[in-house]
């Protein structure tokens, strides 16, 4: 009953806080909650509780931080606060940190500053062959925000493969200072006019 309240929290919620034991370190269903923040496109941030228990903070920080990369590459630079709840250590800065988060979350980005940078991405990193033939990636424009949600326009574009539409995103998310928020990039092409139909 907890996980479906939690559930339904997250779909109302804009920025959710998961709270993790850090004596015990990041456990897997920390991680599929986080992943599900994820997939509803809400901004995350990271309660490392009990923090005044561990007893070896550096090596714990590593180990939530390589956690994260590995496992959460989609949402790259997830704020994580060391909180303690008993002794309140660290608390008054988890607000803030949610704040920011939820500024992240509400990025909105001229197009001509898109524009400007997708142009610097490309020359960066060329866009791939595919079957044969380069994509030819145009231009990009912002949907919506909440998540931050673009739309990528070129010849054949729906066929960007997965890890350049990882670039894109990580690219993206460093440039404009997105961190710890979902990125929604959608690909769409132009259709040839000269294309033959069947």
């Amino acid at each position: 009953m907890s996980v479906s309240a939690s559930i339904e929290a997250l779909k109302m919620a804009e920025v959710v806080i998961v709270a993790i034991d850090a004596v015990e370190g990041i456990h897997d269903q920390d991680l599929q909650i986080a992943r599900l923040v994820e997939r509803e496109g809400r901004a995350c941030v990271i309660a490392l509780n009990k923090w005044d228990a561990v007893a070896d903070r550096n090596a714990s920080r590593k180990a939530v931080s390589d956690r994260l990369e590995t496992s959460l590459a989609q949402m790259k630079g997830i704020p994580v606060v060391t909180i303690s709840a008993l002794t309140g250590i660290g608390t008054d800065k988890l607000l803030p940190a949610v704040r920011k988060a939820a500024e992240a979350w509400n990025t909105r980005v001229a197009t001509g500053q898109l524009n400007r940078w997708f142009e610097v991405a490309l020359e960066r990193h060329q866009a791939p062959l595919v079957e044969g033939r380069r994509l030819k990636l145009r231009y990009i424009t912002q949907a919506k925000a909440r998540p931050p949600t673009f739309i990528v326009f070129g010849t054949r574009a729906e066929q960007t493969p997965e890890d350049y539409q990882r670039y894109l995103s990580n690219s993206l998310r460093e440039q404009f200072d997105i961190p710890g928020t979902p990125i929604r990039l959608q690909f769409r092409g132009t259709k040839n006019p000269f294309a033959e139909e069947d």
